[in-house]
């Protein structure tokens, strides 16, 4: 009895050792690969950035004069208007190691203020949808949201504001529409919005 209760812990030792070895190795290789990628892009010269997907805030958008207006429906809208003076790109999904290898470093404090604005620009699309809702400008919540959903936004809550709004306005057939932009989504919440709105389909 006693051989085997030594022979059992000498093979759960050895396969523990040498599962232990492997992962080491894999993280070190992983390590490895990190920091070769990262010293490359540190030596990237500067490249144009010319073929960049910019975001142009559309005049419908900037202009909107909503139904029942406040003083919160006026603030959005005016921070939309000045935020649309500035230059704004989706970089989500991308590492700054990926943007200094596909730009140049001397490009990365630039791309990430492109993509600060883009940050902003998600966040106050999504509050303007709700104020306008809530003042019952469904419409004009509607055209937010599908524009915030043409960025390829992964503020989940836009995705199932305007899935209800949908559903709302009686063409829930939309919501199909909606899960095809999801797809597109470069961020861990793309898989977690579309079980989401799968759940929201006509049945």
């Amino acid at each position: 009895m006693d051989f085997l209760l030594i022979a059992s812990f000498l093979i759960f030792s050895i396969v523990f050792f040498l599962r232990l070895n492997h992962v080491k190795s894999v993280e070190s290789k992983a390590y490895d690969e990190f920091w070769a990628r990262e010293n490359k892009a540190n030596y990237t010269r500067k490249k144009p950035l010319d073929n960049l997907n910019y975001i142009t805030i559309p005049d419908e958008l900037l202009h909107m004069k909503p139904e029942n207006s406040n003083d919160e429906l006026e603030d959005c809208i005016k921070s939309l208007n000045d935020l649309s003076e500035y230059k704004i790109v989706n970089l989500t999904g991308y590492t700054n190691t990926d943007l200094k290898l596909e730009y140049g470093t001397a490009n990365i404090t630039i791309l990430s203020d492109y993509d600060f604005h883009y940050t902003n620009l998600a966040t106050l699309l999504q509050r303007l949808a709700e104020k306008l809702h809530e003042s019952g400008n469904d419409a004009l919540a509607i055209m937010t949201l599908e524009f915030a959903v043409s960025t390829n936004t992964d503020v989940s809550k836009s995705y199932y504001l305007l899935a209800q709004l949908y559903t709302d306005a009686h063409t829930p057939e939309k919501i199909f529409d909606l899960m095809e932009s999801a797809q597109n989504i470069k961020s861990i919440q793309r898989d977690t919005i579309l079980k989401r709105l799968g759940e929201l389909l006509p049945v």
